[in-house]
């Protein structure tokens, strides 16, 4: 009697990486959007999980875009609400000198720029006059109010302070979620890059990439993951030109 032998599976530690960060984790069946159908893999108690070979082919993608954005050395925005990714969000514009939203996406970011961008100037030179010492001109309860508008601004666009014209692409959390963000890049030609989870139309981005998109976890593994493409490709730009 002969003795099956059975050839063990691997993974490959991409996979499993994504897989110890949740990335897998989809919403429940009656959540998902159609456009992600082909990306299922299976159900877990009731949970739809993703392909993450699947995962992989997107995200390679997407880093393969973001590679050329840093090579260029050119503006990616990053941006979401949603109270899971704000840190990374936060993090990720920080680490690589990059405009970020962390926060609520204000109308007309992208369609009225040239009226955001007022808003900033203004937010700037408040607070340049305040650190010369220029408001004590003005009475305590009105430098109160400056220092309020100050703050309001700052609240709404200083993460975006230093976007003095489109950015080159955006990277989002949940298109389902900023709708309006995906709204006005697609009108002014802003590719998206995003995480999306099994409730989006993943035809909403540039370059998509199907994961879960509602866990610190795995928000943070793929925020990471951009982060670095973008970094790879500065840095071989630098040494292309030395």
């Amino acid at each position: 009697m002969t003795e099956e032998v059975t050839t063990p599976i691997t993974i490959s530690p991409e996979i499993e990486r994504m897989f110890k960060a949740g990335a897998h984790f989809g919403f429940v069946k009656n959540r998902r959007h159609p456009s992600t159908k082909p990306l299922i893999f299976g159900v877990k108690n009731h949970i739809e999980i993703f392909d993450l070979e699947k995962t992989k082919e997107y995200l390679h993608a997407a880093k393969d875009f973001v590679r050329r954005l840093g090579a260029a050395n050119a503006t990616i925005l990053f941006a979401s609400s949603k109270s899971e990714a704000r840190e990374a969000v936060e993090r990720a514009g920080r680490v690589l000198g990059q405009p970020y939203v962390a926060g609520r996406w204000i109308g007309g970011t992208f369609t009225n720029f040239g009226q955001i961008r007022k808003r900033i100037d203004r937010m700037q030179k408040l607070m340049t006059d305040r650190e010369k010492g220029e408001l004590v001109k003005y009475t305590k309860k009105e430098r109160l109010l400056i220092d309020r508008e100050i703050a309001n601004l700052e609240r709404f666009f200083g993460g975006i302070a230093t976007l003095t014209e489109l950015p080159k692409a955006i990277f989002v959390v949940d298109t389902k979620k900023e709708k309006t963000a995906i709204s006005e890049a697609r009108k002014m030609n802003v590719p998206i890059v995003s995480l999306s989870g099994s409730d989006c139309d993943i035809a909403d981005a540039t370059y998509p990439i199907p994961g879960n998109d509602a866990s610190i976890s795995s928000i943070n593994f793929f925020i990471n993951e951009i982060v670095a493409a973008y970094q790879e490709g500065k840095a071989g730009a630098t040494k292309a030109v030395k």
